[in-house]
């Protein structure tokens, strides 16, 4: 046994050598390999890189792959050197059973770009099963009658190995009688035939025990060895005989069980219950007898089991027909198993990309290969995809398909595929597979976000609290993940005295806006700036908005009463003639309030007076005039208290007191009161001093006025309107009143009041007085320098 394993192991190194030499002499392209079975695992095939004509790195950077039918690999590809290894040990007979040669087919795959080549396997035979007898022990019945030169069929041994390697030749051990001649069957295999050389003497030798050995052709040669029983019978002298050795018949691989294969007809030339024949299958394997059954009486052959074209296309069963005594005959049936279509096509994925990037040209998405275990027509296969989809199924070689995008894929329109890949054979009826995969669109940041609104506008009230949240921008992006998450910021503003950093900030992740700091509307009415929002992708995109902050005004000033002056002096005093009509003007008073629109309409209200219903104040303009006829009766000095409101919420008011003192005529311009006319012509050396301290308290209130006034110019400047007083538009008559000289206002005032139309502001002009000379009566106040008070609705003063 050690010498032959030394000379088997000699035998693979020979055959390795040839075989490496063979393909050293190949072209380019992978053709058929060969390896010696049993070779253990990780033995070298070939260098695929070399039969390719590729650098040996370059296997590796297109990807190369083996790929085999039904994904059982036998072989790898170390893609570092390119060499093409056995995966596994390989076993002929597990692989190929009977078939020679025993070829396993492949391909090699590149994927970029893609290229396939078609490769073959050969797996040699090596002598590594002995031949064995399914009944070692036989026994024949054999009539002495028999004469020389009559045959009888033995049963064979049974090897697995092919070739030459498979039994060559059946040998009997030494007898008088008897000799083996070795038959060869139609499907190539040997069985054994004992031929009778000299005629049998029951009564000198009844039985005989004889040795068979099968050997087969391997080197070195194995065996294997069957006793063989011959009783020799006296009686019965002919054996059965078929009427056809040999029996053809075709049947569909669909036929159901119990179908009628054949019936076979032996008849004996004995009578009696010698020529009696029973029939049975002679001979069979295990997966004969599962798949047919003989009637012993009739022959009649019939279906056991389903038969399957794809594993077995054909089966030779021989039949024997046996008389009740020791004879039989032989005959053989070829069955031949027709194709139906019964196998639904297989679709193998070799290659799946489950991800697309959007807008990319055309992609290669899966490669598959399918297969039809039918034949002819029905082993024919068409491949198709769903018409609606921007996907193209390409057929790059036998079998083999490629996936690929049409177009590019936009992920916003549509961020994933259902493909069904169908595989529908040509046979009758047609079978087809599906097989279903899922695409997804990855995203590119291709698209900007988006606001809601190219404008903003928004309003705040003023005097708000810092930190207030005063509205919300919002950008959506198309795009997903890091594509579209969306941070905002303020842009720059075009205006560079606008102080925006301290105004308001932006929250970055959800656009909201916050008033930095209280806003007052006397200074800052309504401002405007850009935010933009950006997305996070690599490049990031961005696109803006405007925002427009209007500040809505408070009713946080009170109304300012411009005169008569409240500056602490002594007090103004109108004098009123008691000739004087009803509805005489006694004097006005003029005030303004800060604020604006509805919080800048003032009312005027005679909240006391020293004698009630002598005096009268106008609610809209603050004229104040006689209510009725003067009398001698009513007092010579009257106190007049007059409220000043706006129209806020809640309203503020002031407050203004005035001086009234009824004379005779204006020949005087002051009259004194009977208890101090005696004092004063007393204090006749006062009256330097009381003209000097009303000229300093005059020019003092004048100084008050004009700084005043300057200041309110300043802080004014840059929210005032530059435009005169349009057409009057609003709640106050637009016209001038001439008020002439009459009671205490000597000289003649012209003034008007108009609202300035659509934009929410009014102006009140207060004309420069036409000053008359009066016989040294005083004037009362005097504005010298024209003046402009506005607030926010528009008031001013000239």
């Amino acid at each position: 046994m050690e010498a032959s394993g030394k000379f088997i192991c000699r035998q693979r190194q020979v055959v390795l050598f040839f075989v490496l030499l063979g393909l050293s002499q190949a072209g380019m392209e992978p053709g058929r390999y060969s390896v010696v079975e049993e070779t253990e695992g990780s033995s070298f095939v070939t260098n695929l890189a070399k039969d390719l004509g590729l650098g040996q790195r370059e296997l590796s950077k297109r990807g190369a792959r083996v790929i085999s039918k039904g994904n059982k690999l036998h072989l790898k590809l170390d893609q570092e050197t390119g060499d093409l290894l056995l995966n596994e040990k390989l076993d002929r007979e597990e692989l190929c059973g009977h078939t020679d040669p025993c070829v396993l087919r492949f391909q090699v795959l590149l994927e970029n770009p893609l290229q396939f080549f078609q490769a073959e396997l050969q797996v040699i035979d090596i002598n590594d099963h002995s031949p064995v007898f399914v009944d070692r022990d036989m026994l024949l019945k054999i009539s002495e009658s028999s004469p020389p030169g009559t045959t009888f069929p033995l049963k064979n041994a049974k090897d697995v190995d092919v070739g030459r390697n498979n039994i060559e030749t059946y040998i009997i051990s030494p007898n008088s009688y008897f000799r083996v001649l070795t038959r060869k069957s139609s499907d190539g295999s040997r069985y054994p035939e004992l031929v009778l050389d000299k005629a049998l003497d029951r009564e000198q030798e009844p039985e005989l025990r004889l040795t068979l050995t099968a050997q087969d052709g391997g080197s070195p040669p194995r065996s294997g060895i069957a006793q063989i029983n011959i009783e020799v019978v006296d009686i019965n002298d002919n054996a059965p005989e078929f009427e056809q050795s040999l029996y053809r018949v075709k049947i569909p691989e669909d036929s159901p069980i119990g179908f009628l294969i054949v019936t076979v007809s032996a008849t004996d030339a004995d009578i009696g219950v010698n020529g009696e024949i029973s029939y049975s299958l002679f001979q069979a394997s295990e997966e004969i007898c599962k798949t047919f059954e003989i009637n012993s009486m009739t022959g009649e052959i019939r279906l056991k089991k389903q038969l399957d074209f794809e594993r077995i296309q054909f089966y030779e069963v021989n039949i024997e027909a046996r008389d009740s005594g020791s004879f039989s005959g032989k005959c053989t049936v070829l069955t031949q198993v027709l194709d139906v279509n019964d196998n639904a096509p297989e679709i193998t994925m070799s290659a799946f990309t489950r991800h697309i990037p959007e807008n990319s040209p055309e992609a290669m998405v899966a490669v598959l290969s399918v297969s039809d275990l039918d034949s002819e027509e029905n082993g024919k296969i068409n491949c198709t995809i769903q018409d609606d989809l921007p996907f193209l199924l390409k057929s790059s070689l036998e079998n083999f398909y490629t996936l690929v995008t049409e177009r590019p894929l936009d992920r916003e329109s549509q961020a994933e595929y259902n493909i069904t890949i169908t595989a529908t054979d040509l046979g009758t009826p047609r079978l087809k597979t599906q097989h279903n995969i899922t695409v997804t669109v990855s995203d590119v940041n291709d698209n900007a976000p988006a606001f809601s609104q190219t404008t903003y506008t928004l309003r705040v009230r003023e005097n708000n609290s810092p930190a207030l949240h005063i509205g919300s921008v919002s950008a959506t992006d198309r795009d997903s993940g890091a594509n579209a998450q969306v941070t905002y910021s303020l842009l720059p503003p075009a205006d560079p005295q606008l102080p925006l950093a301290s105004l308001v900030s932006i929250n970055a992740d959800n656009g909201q806006l916050f008033a930095l700091r209280s806003l007052d509307y006397e200074a800052l009415q309504a401002f405007e700036f850009g935010v933009r929002a950006a997305d996070r992708g690599s490049p990031a995109l961005s696109s803006q908005a405007r925002v427009r902050v209007l500040v809505l005004d408070d009713n946080d000033n009170a109304p300012f009463v411009l005169y008569p002056p409240q500056n602490g002096s002594a007090p103004c005093t109108e004098l009123v003639p008691r000739a004087a009509e009803a509805g005489y003007l006694v004097t006005k008073v003029v005030a303004v309030d800060g604020d604006s629109g509805q919080n800048a309409w003032l009312s005027y209200q005679l909240l006391k007076a020293t004698e009630p219903g002598l005096f009268g104040v106008w609610a809209h303009n603050g004229e104040v005039r006689t209510a009725r006829l003067l009398s001698e009766r009513d007092a010579v000095k009257h106190r007049l208290v007059v409220l000043v409101r706006d129209n806020g919420e809640p309203p503020r008011s002031a407050s203004v007191t005035l001086h009234v003192l009824l004379v005779d005529g204006f020949s005087q311009p002051y009259l004194p009161l009977p208890e101090v006319a005696a004092a004063e012509a007393r204090a006749d050396p006062l009256t330097v001093y009381l003209v000097v301290a009303l000229a300093s308290v005059s020019s003092l209130f004048l100084f008050s006025v004009l700084v005043f006034v300057a200041v309110r110019l300043c802080r004014r400047s840059r929210a005032a309107s530059a435009g005169r007083c349009s057409a009057p538009e609003g709640h106050f008559p637009g016209h001038l009143v001439d008020v002439s000289g009459a009671g205490t206002l000597s000289q003649s005032y012209q003034y008007e009041v108009c609202l300035r139309g659509g934009s929410g502001t009014s102006e009140f002009k207060f004309l420069k007085p036409n000053v008359p000379n009066f016989q040294g009566h005083s004037p009362g106040p005097e504005i010298e320098e024209n003046a402009n008070f506005r607030n926010d609705f528009g008031f001013s003063i000239q």
